[in-house]
Parts: structure tokens; sequence; C-alpha cells
């Protein structure tokens, strides 16, 4: 039975809200933050019968653990670094997320030390420097050494990988 495209959804009462919870916490990894817009654009949509809480629905669900700000962000933070993204561009969607600062930053804190092989990651994708097929002109290099930088690497760290021979050792960054 479907309903007739004419006829309005009807207003979100608190049980209705606390469904749309659950249906989306179930579906998404989330954060607190992105569960509050949700409801928030959900309540907008439809309206409200009576008084709801969003904010604390959101901490209910944090408290059963179905929304978990710091596993969500260390579950973003390794796909993104397996990805050969830096710690900078971590940081940034991790904000952008609603991932609060101190969670955040303890899980951006440990990303420091694959710094390197993360940037690696990331020239084996592009092929840059060691993996390149070619050695490259220098406007060619500073476009190799813009990317790496905008997908969150240290500029030296980029300059050095970028200034690598074509087939030179990958564990060769770190002696330079």
């Amino acid at each position: 039975m479907s309903r007739d495209p004419r006829r309005p959804l009807p207003p979100l009462d608190q049980p209705a809200l606390e469904r749309a919870a659950l249906r989306y916490v179930e579906r998404y990894a989330t954060t607190r933050a992105k569960l509050v817009a949700y409801l928030m654009r959900k309540l907008r949509e439809r309206g409200t019968d009576g008084v709801v809480d969003v904010a604390a629905l959101a901490d209910r669900m944090a408290e059963l653990r179905y929304v978990d700000d710091r596993a969500f962000a260390e579950a973003r933070a390794a796909s993104m670094t397996r990805r050969g993204l830096g710690a900078r561009r971590v940081r940034d969607a991790l904000r952008h997320a609603g991932v609060g600062a101190d969670d955040s930053e303890a899980v951006v804190d440990t990303l420091d030390e694959g710094a390197e092989a993360s940037a690696m990651a990331f020239a084996r994708r592009k092929r840059i420097g060691p993996f390149a097929a070619e050695p490259v002109e220098r406007d060619r290099r500073e476009k190799q050494i813009a990317a790496m930088v905008r997908a969150g690497h240290p500029p030296a760290l980029a300059r050095r990988i970028a200034g690598m021979a074509p087939g030179d050792e990958a564990d060769a960054v770190a002696d330079w």
C-alpha cells in the first residue's frame, strides 16, 4: 500500500523521532553531531507534534554506545590513512563530521608515526616520485607536490617524495 503523494507525512513526536534515530544509527556509522543534524532536518521536513528534545536523544544514543565519536574518528582516520591522505586532511574531515576536538586530536596524534607510509601510499596511487614510470619535468613535479599537500601531507615530505627518481627504494625517504 503506497502513500498518496499529495498527502503530507504526519509530524514527528518523540517516539517517532526515536525510531528515526535508531534507523539512522543502525544504517550509518555516525557521530553525535551528524545524528543531531539528521534529526533536526527531519523535524524541519515534517514538523513536530509536541515537545521533542533532539540533544537528549543523541546523548542517550551515545550512552547506549550506538553512537561513539571516538570509534568513528578512529575508523575514519584509518580508512583515510590507508588511502594515502595526511594528518591535516584527516583532521579536517573529522572536524567536518562533528567529532569533538579532544577525540579528533587523540586520533590524529597517533597518525604522525605513519605519516611517511601514508604519503608513500598516496605517491604509489598517483605514480609520484619512485612510483613514476619516467622522470618528470619541474612543472609537473610542482603539480605533484601540490597534490600531495592538498592530500594533507607536509610540504617538506611531499618535496622529498616527488624529488625521488623513478625506481628508487621507497625506504629511502626516511634517509633524506
